[in-house]
């Protein structure tokens, strides 16, 4: 797997990146009635770090002080992102929640700019969230769309810590002792939400295919890509996220937005994408 992703492309990588991580997340929502968010949240990130460390090996006695103090809170808001997502897409839909989730990448994206056509693309998110806002009960789910924005920031921190990282560790490295630190978060929420005695040996190979698809492949792929983009050409890329979770939960899930909740989806998408083209570049943030 290691040699296979070193030979892929950043772009190319960050949209292999999207579209596994979607289908992960569509397959793992099948497993909340059993296992519940936070145990299948655990079973996937602890399996990931397992498998990361089987196949990157990294040297830790060899990290440097400054890059255990950026990789453990890389891994910490990897950690909190994934968690607090899926506590978000067990009570709204996949597609509804990474919307949301969305605006976390998007911020970084125009943070830095002073174009005033970047405040447009704010305004377009801000209407899209709008639009869709709990703002009657027999609506969304009020606290599936704070968990939603809540691992937005994580995500956004994810970003910034993630492109720092990759300047001074192997990205193999970062992403396996990251995940890791990741696991050390996620499991005492897995165990207090008690899912993990229904655990049989068809759900364990079920996690292998979810830390694989969710986990090991994707954020190896775009630990890659961070060490070669800049953090809001890299955001601007995950801009197709929110669709593709969209159609993901659609073939997976069956799960079909409304009217409000595709337009939402749509505007984000083009408030990311217009960020992408607008907002000043930077190599490192």
């Amino acid at each position: 797997m290691k040699n296979k992703i070193v030979n892929i492309p950043p772009i190319p990588a960050v949209l292999l990146a999207i579209i596994s991580v979607q289908s992960g997340a569509a397959i793992a929502k099948t497993l909340f009635p059993i296992l519940g968010a936070t145990a299948t949240a655990s079973l996937r990130i602890g399996i990931s770090a397992f498998i990361l460390l089987c196949v990157y090996r990294p040297k830790i006695k060899l990290f440097s002080a400054p890059q255990w103090k950026l990789v453990i809170p890389y891994g910490l808001s990897l950690g909190a992102m994934n968690l607090i997502f899926y506590l978000a897409i067990e009570r709204i839909p996949i597609g509804l929640a990474v919307t949301l989730e969305f605006i976390g990448p998007l911020v970084v994206a125009v943070l830095g700019s002073k174009k005033i056509i970047d405040y447009l693309w704010v305004l377009l998110a801000a209407a899209g969230i709008m639009i869709i806002a709990p703002w009657k009960s027999d609506t969304v789910d009020l606290l599936g769309v704070i968990f939603a924005l809540t691992a937005g920031a994580f995500w956004a921190a994810y970003i910034v810590l993630g492109g720092k990282v990759s300047k001074i560790m192997k990205g193999g490295d970062a992403v396996s002792v990251g995940m890791v630190f990741a696991s050390i978060l996620i499991l005492p929420f897995g165990f207090a939400g008690q899912g993990f005695q229904f655990i049989t040996v068809n759900y364990l190979y079920m996690g292998i295919a979810l830390a694989l698809l969710s986990s090991a492949i994707p954020f190896s792929l775009e630990m890659k890509a961070l060490s070669q983009l800049s953090s809001q050409t890299f955001s601007i890329l995950m801009s197709l996220e929110p669709a593709v979770a969209s159609l993901c939960a659609l073939l997976f899930l069956h799960e079909v937005l409304n009217t409000n909740e595709i337009l939402a989806v749509i505007f984000v998408v083009i408030a990311s994408a217009g960020a992408t083209l607008t907002a000043k570049q930077k190599t490192v943030l």
